[in-house]
């Protein structure tokens, strides 16, 4: 039955509900002020769409009830889906962009307002492999008249408008990096750092000590740089040793486990020996080792004759990480084979071949000793001929330049150089040399020691000389510490 009148009693207590009240039938003017107080209110019971603006607005900024916000710098900044895409940013809201992908460019808005706020943060932790670039749009940042750039892994950012002279100011720049979970922990070595990586020098054989290892996204991998001790010279207008095979990781490519790594430093090789008039081939130099990469040792450089003329099986140069030259004074000597044994991409290169006569040189007669090889390029020929000062070794197999990746590198960088060859007599000049490798003696003089640490291969010796030492290796291990 319908209510007709109310009694003289009233409305019992809970006698109405929701459901027997016609939306919009009570208005403001129903209620006098003050008299719908919070405790008449139940919790939960006004939903956003019974509000006329389901907004509220703090410190000039609008923001969605419900909508997920945080206070940056005072400011309220309401937070916005992942990012995947180039975007135009709005003032007061924060973007967590993902450049997984590639670059992102995230453009700041046409106008600013003093107090605009902004906010960017690195989703993925990549902006350190794809930046974030925040395009000015015509306006200045820090003053400047260009757009930023975010490259630091899991970068945040606070941009906050000023005037048309300063633009967006940077208030706040973090790198939470190292909140975001474990990073490589190492001992051993010489230790350096250069921006986020740290690099652990090996002069010697020692340990690398591996106490932690990435987690939460961060790298688990390392780079290197494994260089082999050089081969020796020669002995007797000899062929130069062949550099110390080299490989190397600059990208991190060799994942590692919490565990000590035993660190092996190659030594360079010996000059052959002199047993009475008959020449030894240089001695190989020994393997450098870490983990899974070992870098073979370079090739000793050909030795000389015996009086009588009979057949060298020791005129070539011997096979290594780079081959060692072959000797000047029985030919044809072929140079030894370098990238010995096979690995991709390759460790080294061949030594020059030794073009003496055969059964050997006349009286009189200067022959010129081959080059040995270097990780960058093949050891020289030797040039023969009268004596005249035109006629030279092999030149030494060029090396490389490690420097721009490696710049802790011992010998500036410059490293695993072939040594030159030996010459016959005094006139001429002994092949070139680079990267450590050492020179050739002429007539009876020695050839010079490859360089300490570079793997540089020795010179071989001049006539009825010996050759020099080859230059023991080096292990460098790079990887991202915060």
């Amino acid at each position: 039955m319908a209510l007709t009148k109310l009694p003289k009693a009233g409305l019992a207590t809970g006698s109405v509900s929701t459901s027997q009240i016609e939306d919009g039938t009570i208005q403001n003017q129903e209620f006098e002020d003050g008299t719908l107080t919070s405790a008449k209110l139940a919790d939960s019971t006004i939903a956003n769409a019974k509000l006329s603006n389901s907004t509220i607005t703090l410190n000039g900024t609008s923001i969605a009830l419900g909508a997920s916000g945080s206070f940056v710098d005072g400011e309220l900044v309401e937070w916005q889906s992942v990012t995947t895409s180039n975007t135009t940013m709005v003032a007061g809201r924060g973007y967590f962009v993902n450049t997984t992908s590639g670059e992102i460019t995230m453009t700041l808005p046409s106008s600013g307002t003093r107090g605009d706020t902004i906010a960017i943060k690195d989703y993925a932790g990549t902006f350190n492999s794809n930046k974030c670039i925040v395009a000015r749009n015509g306006h200045n940042i820090q003053g400047e008249a260009n757009d930023g750039h975010l490259d630091t892994i899991r970068q945040s950012v606070i941009y906050v408008y000023v005037d048309s002279t300063k633009g967006w100011l940077v208030t706040h720049q973090h790198d939470v990096g190292d909140l975001g979970g474990d990073f490589i922990t190492a001992t051993g070595g010489t230790v350096t750092t250069s921006g986020d990586y740290k690099y652990h020098t090996f002069n010697s054989s020692s340990n690398f000590v591996v106490s932690k290892i990435g987690s939460a996204g961060n790298p688990t991998a390392v780079g290197y740089i494994v260089t082999a001790g050089g081969g020796g010279g020669g002995h007797g207008t000899a062929g130069g040793g062949g550099a110390g095979g080299l490989r190397q990781s600059v990208p991190e490519s060799l994942t590692i486990t919490a565990q000590t790594y035993p660190i092996t430093v190659g030594a360079g090789g010996a000059t052959g020996a002199a047993p009475g008039n008959e020449g030894q081939v240089g001695n190989n130099g020994s393997n450098s080792i870490f983990s899974t990469i070992t870098s073979a040792g370079g090739g000793g450089g050909g030795a000389s004759y015996n009086l009588n003329g009979s057949t060298r099986p020791d005129a070539s140069g011997v096979a290594g990480g780079s081959g060692g030259g072959g000797n000047g004074f029985y030919g044809p000597a072929n140079g030894g084979a370098g990238n010995t044994p096979p690995v991709s991409p390759s460790q080294g290169n061949a030594g020059g071949g030794g073009n003496g006569p055969a059964p050997g040189p006349g009286p009189g007669t200067n022959v010129g000793s081959g080059g040995g090889g270097g990780a960058g390029g093949a050891g020289g020929a030797g040039a023969n001929g009268s004596p005249t000062p035109g006629i030279s070794s092999g030149a030494g197999g060029a090396g490389l330049d490690v420097s721009p990746n490696w710049s802790m590198a011992p010998n500036s960088g410059s490293v695993a150089g072939g040594g030159s060859g030996g010459l016959r007599l005094s006139v001429g000049t002994a092949g070139s040399v680079t990267h450590g490798g050492g020179a050739g003696g002429l007539l009876n003089n020695t050839g010079s020691n490859g360089t300490a640490n570079t793997g540089g291969g020795a010179g071989g010796g001049g006539n009825n000389s010996a050759g020099g030492t080859g230059g023991s290796g080096f292990v460098i291990i790079k990887y991202k510490y915060q």
